[in-house]
């Protein structure tokens, strides 16, 4: 799975990146997102054919979901069931997006406590995690508390070598080349989109061992990306 990642690059900066157009001003650099957040995405504008940045919130609720509090468990869908399950079928197929990212964390299971990994381009540029997303509202009667979410769902795949050793799953990290394909809510055949959703290159990767003080949701900072050396 991936359950935490790191956005602090500006949102200026990230649009340029991802040619698009930005719906935010600003945000504070975080450094240890989890799911229910509001985070920046990309994704083609509902109103345009242009991409825009704008802030969607982590955990899929489906349109069809009587309760939002179901994408508090949709965080992530793996990729050899994406096609099939009915949470993440058709956003699958016509509702996919980019989640730009510095980088994400994986933990160790065998530790105790649980060892975390921060995980990078070896370039240090920003990257994106491809996403679905879909919009959900409020049917008649509803709670007073509850609004319209427009939300997303990251999907995972099996680790590559620099994955492997820690976690056996890894978030799927599109190749810039296939971008387009990916945003264009048009193209909508599956087996070519499939061949997507596969381990990135290791060679193009990095990891290192952080301190446990990212363990908490409730930190955050530049500390939880700091490189520690274990004590074997």
């Amino acid at each position: 799975m991936c359950g935490r990642f790191v956005q602090t690059t500006s949102a200026q900066k990230l649009a340029k990146q991802f040619e698009a157009v930005s719906k935010l001003e600003s945000f504070e650099p975080r450094y240890n997102i989890a799911p229910t957040a509001t985070v920046a995405v990309v994704r083609i504008s509902t109103k345009s054919a242009n991409r825009v940045l704008e802030s969607l919130k982590w955990g899929l609720v489906p349109h069809w979901a009587k309760d939002p509090s179901i994408g508090a468990g949709m965080a992530n869908a793996r990729a050899e069931t994406v096609e099939d399950k009915p949470s993440f079928r058709d956003p699958f197929k016509s509702q996919r997006c980019l989640v730009p990212v510095d980088g994400f964390y994986e933990w160790q299971q065998t530790t105790k406590p649980k060892q975390p990994y921060y995980f990078t381009m070896k370039d240090k540029k920003p990257f994106a995690l491809a996403a679905l997303w879909d919009s959900w509202k409020p049917k008649a009667g509803a709670p007073a508390q509850w609004n319209s979410i427009v939300s997303f769902t990251l999907i995972t795949t099996t680790p590559n070598s620099v994955m492997e050793p820690v976690h056996d799953r890894m978030p799927v990290i599109l190749d810039e080349d296939n971008y387009d394909l990916w945003l264009n809510s048009d193209f909508r055949d599956t087996q070519i989109l499939k061949h997507f959703l596969k381990p990135f290159p290791a060679e193009k990767m990095r990891s290192e061992v952080v301190s446990t003080f990212v363990n908490s949701t409730r930190n955050q900072g530049p500390q939880c990306v700091e490189k520690i050396t274990l004590n074997l």
